[in-house]
């Protein structure tokens, strides 16, 4: 079921879903940054879209999904609006780590902003241990320094490096990884199929199969499981991670609640992850 409504502002970075058996058997990798732009340029968000799309037709890596997040806000730490970091999960063969590493080095030595601090973190999701998760969650609430992160790094066996400015975005960068490889903080800035979505109403069952989204959720916590359940899709449908999981959250559709009328979450409620 598709009642689609008005058409939906496209991203103006078109990321290709690859479907070709080869990618799953490959290594999942993380791939951070922060503080790639200033104010009048495009965001970290819209940096992170862009260089999975050139990474994947480069043939060098499968973009699996890009999440936000959230970093502690303080008048003692630099950022330009928001102070949020991106992290991109891929698949890609170990021996082409390399050839991925300097791609993106040589991307946001080059397309990072004027003014920008730009820092790259690169881990195999697998050899991400809580300690640096710890660390991702310590950065939500506290100022931390740039020595910290490299002896973290240097510790854990993970790649980290400051390409502009200061350097300080390897915090960020850093804190990313920790916090997507917990898989209970942040949005989706990308996933499979979900920016292809007009806004409109799909049945749960299409969604499921359309989207890489791995539960459907109220507010409440309770999980919506019938796949005849309608979801009305907005230009602000953004997946969260929560409790391990690619969670969309959903809101009643009318003003009496029906257990198969169901409409994604309202923007506010979304940016708080």
């Amino acid at each position: 079921m598709q009642e689609h409504g008005h058409k939906k502002a496209k991203s103006q970075v078109h990321i290709e879903a690859l479907t070709d058996p080869r990618w799953p058997r490959l290594p999942r990798w993380l791939v951070a940054m922060d503080d790639t732009d200033n104010l009048q340029s495009r965001g970290t968000g819209y940096r992170a879209r862009h260089m999975a799309q050139q990474l994947q037709l480069a043939g060098l890596a499968r973009l699996l999904g890009v999440t936000r997040h959230q970093l502690f806000v303080s008048p003692e730490i630099p950022y330009t609006s928001h102070n949020s970091a991106a992290c991109l999960c891929f698949n890609f063969a170990e021996e082409d780590l390399a050839a991925v590493r300097e791609f993106c080095r040589e991307y946001l030595t080059r397309e990072s902003a004027e003014g920008s601090d730009a820092g790259l973190c690169i881990a195999r999701e697998s050899a991400v241990r809580p300690v640096v998760t710890e660390f991702g969650r310590r950065a939500k609430r506290e100022v931390l320094q740039i020595p910290e992160a490299h002896a973290l790094a240097a510790a854990e066996g993970i790649f980290l490096e400051g390409l502009t400015g200061t350097r300080q975005g390897v915090i960020g960068a850093l804190s990313a990884v920790g916090l997507h490889r917990a898989r209970d903080d942040g949005r989706f800035l990308w996933m499979r199929g979900v920016r292809d979505l007009q806004p409109g109403t799909y049945l749960l069952n299409f969604l499921r199969s359309a989207t890489d989204i791995e539960r459907f959720e109220t507010l409440a916590g309770r999980e919506v499981v019938a796949d005849d359940a309608t979801i009305s899709f907005t230009d602000w449908a953004r997946p969260v991670f929560r409790h391990g999981r690619a969670v969309l959250l959903l809101e009643p559709e009318d003003d009496l609640p029906s257990p198969l009328r169901w409409r994604v979450a309202a923007k506010d409620v979304i940016k708080q992850f």
